[in-house]
């Protein structure tokens, strides 16, 4: 019983895994769908992220760590192109958690990517650093080659911008290296271009003005070399100018600024860019010794008023540093301090250290007495504060990954002492589980070899009563036959008798004629009597015989009643059993048989409905419950359906399972009649 009891809640769990299972499949089907709607470029971007939305909540509902992953990193995807990168930071620290509680060091490694683009976005160039260390390790270890360059070009930049120029040229000569290693492809030559171009700033920045027009070249020769690379091309004409002007070229620079001039829409495509070449082209050509002065001061005006008008601060303050020393030389102090005052400020907001110190250095000039020298102390502390900066950016950078290599070690440390944790307990569990099943089993044997020791007294008894059924048969059949002996030799002989002396009675009148009438007529009586009992003990026999069918009714009468079932027996009188071979009726029986177990067993039924039709030569059994059904493809292999499959298989015949979850099921059996004779 308390196996019974353990089956039965086996069943129970497995059926609700199995509906839970499908509700899942149902909500993964879901959650891809919209995550492909999200990807079709066609719908507006505000309906792309509701579909993101959508997949991540659902993928939350169903609590599979990795679809929360996928999908929270498609969402945070939709953040960042809509600039939310608040949600964008959050979403992020979410998935890291997620990320290395599945040991997913690809999807960790993408998050520490995308939380240092955050903080690079945002100017935390310290928390840029640091997880940007963290992700180019990863990608190291696991050969992501195009992920590594994209790191490596991001560090370069914040290098740069942080003026650690020899370490953002190491790194990009690093990046460089990997690069050229992949197939070409438009977005590896935009990854060279920027890489050759942050190259030539940062030769300029240490004055090294060849190496710089070396690396600009080459980013020049890049960008020409793509199919869209136009503007690339344009900036790296620009810094070639720039360093040109920077090395007393001043011919060159001029050209090189005309030649960018005459760009075909350079003001509608990029007016920040065409500003900025207006103010290029006016200061060069001032420096150059260029006498239309009227000219080159339209052409600062028409630059600020562009770098004005569409509110580009970073623009601005490079004209307005530019006129404020136009009119310095000139001598129109009035002018120069305007401009001056105007690039102080917009610099000290923008945080632009290199324009500060040139207007702080004009306004030092400019100004007189104590708030000139005020300027140049100003001047004077800022550089030397920029100057500590860059000597503590190397260490900086080089503390940050110490403490990141620490952190890994110690990460590693502990994942390890974890993995031992998590080998002791799973040997401890497995030992444990296989005590438990090796006990179980002893019991199951124990169990099975008693059912198997019982099902075969059940068949010898069986087999016993089909051959005392034999017998019985047997004795009819002789009893019959005596019979019919005793009929045909006894009650025919003395009718035949009668009838011949009744006969000879039709010719003799008389009183004594009349007499043995009379007796004849007795004799008649007699035999009708004889007749009479022949019959009635003929009927007798044949209602007290036991038949197959007595035996089906006795087993499917018992079998209910003990597993609390209604039943419903139907059959046909056409099917002569007792010339059906004792080892197919036995096999009929043990499925009928089997059939009642199963559907005690699983089905949970209330009423059983057994049949037996013949047709065309044919044995039609059928066996209905209105149980809760299984899936037929799913249970082919259960124990119960092989050993039916197997009887059947012995019967010659068919079967087939028809069955519908909470609609019942219906065993349709096709047995050939054969009989004895």
């Amino acid at each position: 019983m308390r196996h019974f009891v353990l089956l039965l809640i086996l069943c129970t769990s497995l059926s609700t895994i199995y509906s839970q299972n499908i509700t899942k499949d149902k909500e993964l089907d879901s959650i891809i769908k919209l995550r492909q709607l999200s990807s079709d470029q066609t719908l507006p971007l505000e309906k792309r992220l509701s579909y993101a939305q959508r997949a991540s909540n659902l993928s939350q509902k169903i609590n599979i760590d990795s679809t929360i992953l996928i999908s929270n990193k498609n969402l945070s995807f939709f953040h960042l192109i809509m600039n939310n990168l608040d949600l964008y930071r959050n979403i992020n620290i979410d998935n890291l958690k997620l990320a290395k509680k599945v040991n997913d060091s690809l999807a960790i490694a993408n998050v520490y990517h995308n939380l240092g683009y955050y903080h690079h976005a945002n100017q935390q160039n310290d928390s840029a650093y640091y997880y940007y260390s963290n992700a180019l390790e990863l990608y190291d270890k696991l050969n992501q080659e195009r992920n590594v360059s994209s790191v490596l070009i991001n560090v370069a930049s914040i290098q740069q911008v942080e003026n650690d120029f020899i370490g953002a040229e190491d790194n990009a000569i690093k990046a460089i290296e990997v690069l050229q290693k992949l197939p070409k492809s438009e977005s590896v030559s935009d990854d060279l271009w920027i890489l050759y171009n942050l190259l030539g700033i940062n030769s300029l920045n240490l004055k090294l003005y060849n190496k710089s027009l070396e690396y600009h070249n080459e980013a020049l020769r890049i960008s020409r070399d793509m199919n869209s690379g136009k503007f690339n091309e344009l900036y790296s004409s620009n810094n070639l100018a720039y360093v040109y002007r920077e090395l007393g070229d001043l011919d060159k620079a001029i050209s090189l600024y005309s030649n960018l001039m005459e760009t075909e829409n350079l003001f509608v495509d990029d007016p920040s860019f065409y500003a900025l070449i207006l103010e290029n082209i006016a200061y060069t050509r001032f420096l150059n010794g260029d006498k239309n002065l009227e000219d080159i001061e339209s052409l600062f005006n028409r630059a600020y008023q562009i770098s004005d008008s569409i509110d580009d601060p970073i623009t601005k303050v490079g004209v307005t540093v530019s006129m404020s020393k136009f009119y310095r030389d000139l001598g129109r102090r009035t002018d120069a301090l305007k401009y001056a005052n105007e690039t102080y400020l917009t610099s000290k907001h923008i945080e632009s250290n290199d324009i500060l110190l040139e207007s702080l250095m004009i306004l030092s000039e400019l100004k007189e007495g104590d708030e000139g020298k005020a300027y140049l102390n100003e001047h004077i502390k800022l550089s030397d504060s920029l100057l500590n900066v860059e000597r503590n950016v190397r260490n900086k950078f080089a503390r940050i990954e110490f403490e990141t290599d620490k952190i890994e070690e110690e990460n590693e440390r502990i994942s390890q002492q974890r993995m031992w944790l998590m080998i002791v307990s799973a040997v401890l569990l497995v030992t444990l589980f296989l005590l438990y099943i090796i006990i179980t089993q002893r019991a199951r044997n124990k169990e099975l070899q008693f059912e198997k020791d019982q099902q075969k007294a059940n068949e010898e008894i069986y087999n016993l009563m089909l051959s005392q059924q034999d017998k019985v048969d047997e004795a009819r059949a002789n009893e019959k036959k005596r019979i019919s002996q005793e009929m045909h030799d006894g009650i025919l002989g003395r009718l035949f008798g009668t009838r011949l002396s009744l006969d000879s009675l039709n010719f003799s009148e008389g009183k004594e004629a009349i007499q043995n009438r009379s007796n004849y007529i007795n004799e008649l009586k007699t035999i009708e009597d004889d007749i009479r009992k022949i019959s009635h003990d003929l009927n007798t026999d044949f209602v007290a015989g036991s038949g197959f069918m007595d035996i089906v009714s006795e087993l499917i009468e018992k079998q209910t009643k003990a597993y609390q079932l209604k039943f419903k027996f139907d059959y046909t009188d056409d099917v002569i059993w007792e010339s059906v071979s004792n080892k197919n009726k036995i096999n009929i029986y043990r499925i009928i048989q089997e059939s009642l177990q199963n559907i005690y067993k699983h089905a949970n039924a209330e009423t059983v409905k057994i049949s037996f039709h013949l047709k065309n030569d044919v044995i039609l059994l059928s066996i209905t419950d209105d149980g809760k059904g299984f899936d037929v493809n799913k249970s082919k292999k259960g124990i119960g359906i092989k050993n039916i499959n197997a009887r059947v298989s012995d019967l010659e015949g068919t079967v087939e399972f028809v069955s519908e979850i909470h609609k019942g099921t219906t065993i349709n059996l096709k047995i050939p009649y054969k009989t004895n004779s």
